[in-house]
């Protein structure tokens, strides 16, 4: 297996959406599910979006030499002006994913500690996630709990 010290974490750079569409692609199918839509017209709509929505969305891409092997995304949030703060947001934790043979060997935690480092610097208020039950101890890990006043509703 891969060294910690041969990996290196960043943003993702615009020629590397397509890359990120794959890895989107692929976590549906390692998953079993089987998608609506044509791999084609799902990386097209994928990059499309993307771009469209690069302000608030801004991913962070694993790389094992020049390969991709992992990526995040931090979408942000403006929250409404407080007396105490004018530029309040807070982030939602994406699509955290490694490809499976790197897995469960401490690189998905460094995906998460990239993505709380970048919430920090932009400085969030907080970071949330929707998790699988699988990762729920990487992120308990990295200081996510369960908030006494977080209420949500399924629409």
């Amino acid at each position: 297996m891969v060294g910690m010290d041969e990996i290196a974490i960043r943003a993702a750079r615009d020629d590397e959406v397509t890359l990120l569409a794959d890895m989107r692609w692929r976590w549906v199918i390692d998953r079993g599910d089987q998608p609506a839509v044509g791999r084609d017209a799902f990386v097209a709509a994928f990059v499309a979006w993307a771009r469209e929505h690069s302000a608030a969305h801004h991913p962070l891409v694993m790389l094992h030499g020049d390969d991709v092997i992992g990526m995040a995304w931090l979408a942000v949030q403006p929250r409404v002006p407080s007396p105490l703060s004018t530029t309040r947001a807070v982030g939602d934790l994406q699509c955290v994913y490694v490809v499976p043979e790197y897995r469960s060997s401490g690189y998905g935690d460094r995906m998460i500690a990239a993505a709380l480092d970048l919430a920090r610097e932009l400085q969030l208020e907080w970071v949330t996630v929707h998790s699988s039950e699988r990762a729920v101890p990487a992120y308990e890990r990295r200081g996510f709990g369960i908030p006494e006043r977080l209420l949500q509703t399924k629409l």
